[in-house]
């Protein structure tokens, strides 16, 4: 089967899925009295049925054809023009034309049908051997009514193929998605855990200074990249709208978490002062494995956008009914215009020595502050920039 007659397979599979067409045929026959109604596909090539009603034994079925030359719907898809006889035998430019000859018929009518992007599709056609008062403007206006209705339900399952195809490729997208976290999540952090783990085990050892300031870049690297594939982890569920999931508990020694991720951090760069001040009178209700991610990343941004000669400020106050958490900096303000979308994906630093990341640490960020029913707020200034988190 050529790829033509396979196209014309899938356009009378599409009228047999609209079941009102056998109703505006019945309709139309017993409107005009005519014995056969159907729709009709017709290309450049070919005239195939794709529906009918057929009281007058005519002997067309859905997918039966008829020579192209030898029908008037030929010539209606070349003028776009609609053809309307009440008695051949009495109608002066059809009386001697070779189609109502062949076929045996008086009466005919047949309206053209246009798909919503403007292509013709075929006709929508009836015929008799007796004459039928048939140019009267109820008759043809409502040939085109159903014409046009048969154009939007084609239209529609267009529109449904196209949304099954969609449907049908996000899911294989979120197959290979759902791999792509299981590689991240297993594959690598696993042989990362023993890299960073293997780095900090050579620098318990006597070293000269060379071997020493190597394995202090490989340890630092491997802690950057440790935090790449979370946040890239934290991004992939969010973005299935799982959300970022967390572990509530009551009184989280967050004094203990933010100062563990502050040691983390200074090891990395030591030469960096972090100023700390916590009055956590109150207990925090959180994640405190999510606020230490949270922070991580904030103090992580702050020493490598902050002045170098700077101080960064940590602020952590709880109150009865409330939990701040500051991080701010010296150095450069954020454009407004910056400042406005720097919690979306992919929205990056200026970061120095092309350390500025992926762009997804400040959206995971506000990720963890909107599942904890708060929010991540940024201000700046000539002076100083600052996140804070509030909850």
């Amino acid at each position: 089967m050529d790829t033509l007659s396979i196209e014309i397979q899938k356009d009378i599979e599409a009228i047999s899925n609209i079941p009102v067409i056998p109703t505006i045929l019945e309709v139309i026959c017993r409107t005009t009295g005519m014995g056969f109604a159907a729709v009709a596909r017709v290309t450049d090539q070919k005239w195939v049925a794709c529906s009918v009603k057929d009281d007058i034994n005519f002997g067309l079925v859905p997918g039966g054809e008829l020579v192209l030359e030898s029908t008037i719907c030929h010539e209606i898809r070349q003028n776009g023009k609609e053809v309307v006889i009440d008695h051949v035998a009495e109608d002066p430019m059809f009386i001697n034309h070779h189609t109502p000859k062949q076929y045996g018929f008086q009466s005919y009518i047949s309206i053209p049908i246009y798909r919503k992007d403007g292509s013709f599709f075929g006709t929508l056609c009836a015929i008799d051997p007796r004459p039928a008062k048939l140019k009267d403007t109820q008759v043809v206006d409502m040939f085109k009514l159903y014409s046009e209705l048969i154009s939007f339900h084609l239209d529609s399952l267009d529109r449904i193929d196209y949304a099954e195809l969609q449907l049908k490729e996000e899911r294989k997208a979120l197959k290979l998605r759902e791999q792509f976290i299981a590689i991240l999540g297993h594959d690598l952090r696993n042989p990362l855990g023993a890299v960073s783990t293997s780095a900090q085990m050579i620098l318990r050892q006597p070293l000269d200074e060379k071997t020493r300031r190597l394995a202090e870049i490989v340890k630092n690297s491997s802690f950057r990249m440790k935090e790449l594939i979370e946040n890239v982890l934290d991004f992939a569920r969010a973005d299935q709208s799982s959300g970022i999931v967390l572990n509530i508990q009551e009184n989280q020694p967050l004094t203990e978490i933010l100062q563990e991720v502050i040691t983390e951090l200074q090891a990395i760069s030591p030469n960096r002062k972090i100023d700390f001040k916590a009055d956590l009178a109150y207990p925090v209700k959180c994640d405190g494995s999510r606020i230490a991610q949270l922070f991580s990343n904030l103090l992580g941004n702050a020493l490598s956008h902050g002045e170098v000669n700077g101080v960064v400020k940590v602020s952590a106050i709880s109150g009865s009914d409330f939990f701040n958490l500051s991080v701010v900096n010296n150095g450069p303000s954020i454009p407004e215009e910056r400042i406005a979308n720097l919690f979306q994906p992919y929205v990056r630093g200026e970061g120095k020595n092309g350390s500025e990341g992926l762009g997804l640490g400040l959206y995971i960020c506000a990720e963890i502050a909107k599942a904890h029913g708060g929010k991540l707020e940024v201000s700046s200034n000539e002076v100083e920039t600052c996140f804070r988190l509030l909850l």
